[in-house]
């Protein structure tokens, strides 16, 4: 590799040709400082002058300052640079690079060589590749003011113009002088991948990722399946929540914390899971809860039962309501028994003015589809009132009252029969042996009652001209003897005696003395027609 001449010893060299000045040998580029793109093209030209006189035999660009064989290597014999360099104009004193990459930046040199001398143009043109990038805020957060920018590791011309772009769109088509992006009060909408680019060049930087944080929003519960659920069946709750960054769930039944995560299942479920349920989102930013959604189970009866109002005990008369108590859902349809016959139906039985014979057994029946259960089975029992107790008694002391009299008429009537009988009996004896106005009877000894040894009988003779009144008739008792024997006659002093008996009666009352005279048991009233 040969050294590089210092710069002194070419223009020595140079000034020791006859005639030939420094004057009269240059290269100037314009621009000396080159700042592309990457995948650009950029053209690097210059202008150059030699002695009058003197004939160009060659002219190449080159990179380096370092000799191969006695000469600088040709960048366009460089494989790296044939396909992509282009010399322009008649002098060739410029070229255009195309699709420049971040390897591309070096010093190029423009070199000619002349019929009696030569130049190397230096210090060259300085190309400076460059990427695009933008730089951001590491956390946005909705409502903050945000300011992208977009970058490049030289400083490209003051015509250049940016455009900017989110996810690859046009950010209606916005184009800036300034580097800088604002964004004013942030929305969610605002996230995505920005990158920007200089108008009219291809390339675009590497897209960055703006990432909005902002408190959960549009929290809702979704079910499955949907429709109708009945118990046994497995059912799956799931919350969608719209938050950055990511959201906790949790689960609440009520008020009753159930479980965590975004999914919350329950397998075969029950009566006990029904009810409401809402999922919480929450995150650094805050937190929001979902409205709630109502789980109802089906399930058919259960726990079938029945209660009695008032409790205690029923008196007759009383009003008496049965409730059934039956765990369904939907609510069951309820039907009542007494015994084994059907009375009514519906949730409650009322019974009002309640007797005795609703005395009984109740059960209700609850039947769901085709499902039904029976309660056990209740006792009603009816006691009877203090006022059914009066009727009662006042009932039966009316009875007893009319038994009682009913029985004393028919003793008496007996009894009434019964003497007649008798009297009219003595009477047949007593007056067997009275003939006209004299009778005499006659008793043994054994009698213990008075006896009677003669009655006479007298009567007044009846004036045939006189009305036929009977009851002016009297009864005349002449003479009445009693015979005693000796050996009850001391004994029998005290006893009445009857001797002169003279009684005056109407007929009518001689009737009522049949009654009347069979009271005394020691007299004996004879009876005479």
């Amino acid at each position: 590799m040969s050294q590089r001449p210092a710069p002194s010893l070419l223009l020595l060299f140079l000034l020791m040709i006859p005639g030939v000045s420094s004057a009269d040998w240059g290269v100037r580029y314009s621009p000396s400082h080159i700042c592309a793109l990457k995948d650009s093209s950029v053209i690097m030209s210059c202008t150059y002058k030699y002695p009058t006189g003197y004939r160009i035999r060659r002219v190449f660009w080159t990179k380096t300052l370092e000799k191969d064989n006695g000469e600088f290597p040709d960048l366009s014999e460089d494989p790296e640079y044939s396909q992509r360099l282009q010399y322009l104009g008649d002098e060739q004193c410029a070229i255009r690079l195309s699709h420049v990459t971040l390897k591309d930046s070096h010093e190029y040199y423009f070199r000619f060589i002349t019929d009696k001398g030569k130049l190397i143009g230096k210090p060259g043109v300085t190309l400076t590749v460059t990427d695009l990038q933008v730089e951001s805020p590491e956390r946005v957060t909705e409502g903050d003011s945000v300011r992208l920018t977009c970058k490049s590791s030289c400083t490209l011309t003051d015509r250049a113009t940016f455009i900017w772009y989110r996810n690859s769109q046009p950010l209606t088509e916005r184009r800036d002088r300034n580097n800088e992006l604002l964004l004013q009060s942030v929305r969610r909408e605002d996230a995505g991948r920005y990158s920007c680019a200089v108008h009219g060049h291809n390339h675009i930087s590497p897209a960055v990722q703006i990432n909005v944080m902002y408190p959960p929003k549009s929290v809702s519960v979704s079910v499955s399946p949907s429709g109708e659920i009945v118990s046994g069946d497995s059912v799956t709750l799931i919350c969608s929540s719209d938050s950055n960054p990511p959201a906790e769930i949790s689960w609440f039944k009520g008020r009753t914390f159930v479980g965590s995560g975004r999914i919350y299942r329950i397998s075969k479920i029950s009566s006990d899971d029904s009810g409401e349920y809402k999922c919480r989102s929450i995150n650094e930013h805050g937190e929001k809860y979902s409205d709630a959604v109502t789980l109802n189970v089906m399930y058919p009866p259960k726990s079938v039962s029945v209660s009695i109002s008032p409790s205690g005990k029923i008196v007759s008369g009383d009003s008496v309501t049965l409730i059934c108590s039956s765990d369904s859902n939907p609510p069951a349809e309820i039907s009542w028994f007494k015994g084994g016959t059907f009375v009514g139906s519906g949730r409650i039985y009322s019974i009002s003015k309640i007797s005795s014979d609703d005395s009984g057994e109740y059960k209700c029946r609850s039947r769901y589809k085709h499902e039904e259960k029976d309660s056990d089975a209740v006792t009603l029992k009816v006691h009877l009132g203090w006022h059914v107790w009066l009727g009662i008694t006042v009932a039966c002391l009316g009875f007893i009252i009319i038994i009682i009299i009913i029985i004393i008429l028919f003793i008496i009537r007996k009894r009434r029969d019964a003497k007649a009988e008798d009297l009219t009996v003595k009477q047949d004896n007593l007056y067997s042996n009275v003939t006209g106005r004299d009778v005499h009877v006659s008793e043994s000894a054994d009698c213990d009652d008075a006896q009677y040894a003669t009655v006479t009988s007298s009567k007044p003779r009846r004036d045939r001209n006189a009305p036929d009144r009977r009851d002016t008739e009297e009864i005349q008792y002449a003479t009445v003897q009693h015979h005693k024997n000796k050996q009850t006659k001391r004994s029998e002093e005290n006893e009445s005696q009857y001797g002169n008996i003279r009684i005056h009666q109407p007929e009518s009352a001689v009737r009522r003395s049949n009654v009347q005279t069979l009271e005394y048991a020691s007299v004996i009233y004879s009876h005479v027609r």
